[in-house]
């Protein structure tokens, strides 16, 4: 049965990887990138390798969130359905980690971006059967500052990023609970694989970035994973295990996202409460 799949950050990494496999099986892929050229590139070699025609991309810059908007709107107005959508857009480093929104880069990219993307096509996936949403996570997590959350603290990159991953996989655990006809997982895809954003971050890698895209292809499209919604996958074990303490605190979590609306409301991003 063919499927239609939106991939986030997918003109580069694991993103590109994974949308290349899925294409190949004869699925609509929508594709997402900053960059009009590039987006139109990876369109263009996707439908080639593949032979597959049913290839859509929007742009959207993710670190200016009123752009999201627009994007989730393009899907909403050119696409009928939508039964998957894997959060994978992220950054780690940058010369500019704040943005003119006022937030640290990597909680608007990793965890505000796809929040309100998915808010705003949570109804269009509740209309599917075996909808998804696949949320990218990492090994590296720590507890939030909900005062860095709300660009009143700042921190350093790593823990920025540490914070922003466990935030989007609290996220991916109230998800589930709350919207039970959807399939919601959290993945690690894998430690240092060997991407652009971890060659500049750390200059050298563990694994393939083909070990990512394998595991999100997998969780997408793979009916072993139909009935595992709330679950955190750590492709460094290559199996379902426990992601951080803070990801099973009811109440940690409800305040994450209490604060979470609070911040997008504040900022005229329209995300229902």
């Amino acid at each position: 049965m063919t499927k239609t799949i939106l991939i986030t950050g997918s003109t580069d990494g694991i993103g590109k990887l994974a949308a290349s496999k899925i294409a190949n099986e004869g699925h609509i892929v929508i594709l997402h990138g900053r960059s009009v050229e590039k987006l139109a590139n990876t369109i263009v070699e996707i439908k080639k390798a593949s032979n597959n025609d049913n290839i859509f991309g929007y742009t959207s810059d993710f670190s200016d969130l009123s752009s999201i908007h627009e994007f989730a709107s393009n899907i909403l107005n050119n696409h009928k359905t939508l039964d998957i959508i894997i959060n994978n857009a992220g950054i780690f480093s940058t010369s500019k980690p704040i943005t003119k929104d006022g937030y640290d880069i990597r909680f608007s990219v990793n965890y505000f971006a796809p929040f309100i993307l998915s808010s705003i096509l949570l109804p269009i996936l509740e209309k599917g059967k075996h909808s998804k949403i696949i949320n990218l996570s990492s090994a590296a997590q720590a507890s939030i500052s909900l005062e860095a959350l709300a660009g009143k603290q700042s921190l350093g990159m790593q823990q920025a990023y540490a914070q922003s991953k466990l935030a989007i996989t609290m996220w991916s655990f109230y998800l589930a609970k709350n919207y039970p006809s959807i399939n919601t997982i959290a993945v690690n895809p894998g430690s240092l694989l060997n991407t652009k954003m971890v060659q500049e971050a750390y200059g050298q890698f563990w694994s393939s970035a083909d070990k990512g895209a394998q595991i999100l292809y997998d969780l997408a499209l793979s009916s072993t994973y139909e009935n595992e919604s709330g679950k955190y996958f750590d492709n460094d074990k290559g199996s379902f295990g426990p992601a951080h303490p803070d990801n099973y605190d009811e109440q940690k979590i409800q305040e994450l996202i209490k604060v979470t609306k609070q911040i997008l409301l504040n900022s005229y991003l329209h995300v229902d409460e």
